[in-house]
């Protein structure tokens, strides 16, 4: 027996009804979105049973893009949790029906305080509905359950037009994506939003570095000991950035060198290195590496005095141990 028609069916029964908001979204809506970008407190999300569950995702929606949010239960609202509400907030109510029970004592304190309240319904002469300061039309012409008794098409529909809430209100607020990854720091774009060269750079007795004069026996002691091996930085008097030696210029030296020991630094290096600003993010310095096939980035401060002056070192190791990308 097979179920394929059966969940062709759902899905063009709620695409539909998704698809049917289209028309129903009028001069309300932007309403709705100004109401709450000027919202000075939270977005109180509300609803009963499926409608709640509905609300507990919008809820966390608005509040992962910038919108203080939470969700109350309309019926626990009325043993204590309208202490929650205060007079900077916006109600978001969810009903399809519109004449929810528990509903009522929470419509009936926000009216009293004057909170705006925002309802989703799909009956516009609802209780809820009329006493909305802004109602949304959510309404579908059928549910997916072939019962008609299972809230499907309807709490699809309601998600639908929260989603576009939320969208809607950080174009409103112009977030950008620096401001998504701040309330999402765990995950992979936080990391690579976030994190900044001096996160990962080694610094301080860590940096390998050496003077223009130094032999080539103090600079293999100096890529040998530090934290990042295979390269040296070599600075003048005042400390700024001449060149960079790495093991691959050493062994480049052996092929045309006799005696390569008595060289120095100078006679070695790599002018012109490339560096990166301690404030950058992680992800630049990714790209450079990647750009120009290196593995260190020494890293500088542009914003010092000395701005030429190498303060880290970073290696690509410690950017894929960062998971930034």
């Amino acid at each position: 027996m097979s179920f394929v028609g059966e969940a062709r069916r759902v899905f063009e029964i709620e695409a539909s009804a998704i698809l049917g908001l289209k028309e129903k979204v009028d001069k309300r809506f932007d309403l709705a979105i100004e109401t709450l970008f000027k919202c000075q407190g939270k977005v109180i999300v509300t609803g009963m049973g499926k409608s709640g569950q509905i609300a507990r995702k919008i809820a966390s929606t608005f509040a992962s893009t910038g919108t203080p949010a939470l969700f109350v239960h309309p019926a626990e609202s009325s043993h204590g949790d309208m202490g929650v509400l205060s007079s900077g907030d916006v109600v978001v109510a969810l009903s399809y029906r519109g004449e929810t029970d528990e509903l009522k004592d929470l419509i009936a304190y926000v009216k009293r305080k004057g909170v705006p309240l925002i309802s989703m319904t799909g009956n516009s002469d609802s209780t809820l509905a009329k006493a909305s300061d802004v109602h949304l039309d959510v309404s579908v012409q059928e549910e997916a359950c072939p019962l008609g008794l299972a809230p499907t098409a309807s709490t699809t529909a309601a998600l639908a037009m929260g989603d576009a809430l939320a969208v809607s209100l950080l174009t409103r607020r112009g977030f950008k994506p620096e401001d998504f990854a701040e309330y999402h720091p765990g995950g992979s774009l936080g990391r690579k939003l976030l994190t900044r060269v001096v996160d990962l750079m080694h610094s301080g007795k860590g940096l390998p570095l050496v003077a223009p004069t130094a032999t080539m026996k103090e600079v293999i002691s100096q890529m040998t000991s530090r934290e990042v091996r295979g390269v040296c930085g070599v600075v003048d008097p005042q400390g700024a950035l001449l060149g960079v030696i790495t093991d691959g210029d050493i062994r480049r030296r052996l092929d045309k060198s006799h005696n390569p020991l008595n060289d120095l630094a100078q006679d070695i290096m790599g002018k012109n290195p490339k560096v990166v600003d301690k404030n950058e993010l992680a992800e630049r310095a990714l790209f450079l590496m990647e750009q120009f096939a290196i593995q260190t980035l020494f890293v500088i401060d542009q914003s010092s005095s000395q701005p030429t002056k190498p303060v880290g070192l970073l290696h690509l190791q410690d950017i894929l141990k960062a998971r930034i990308r």
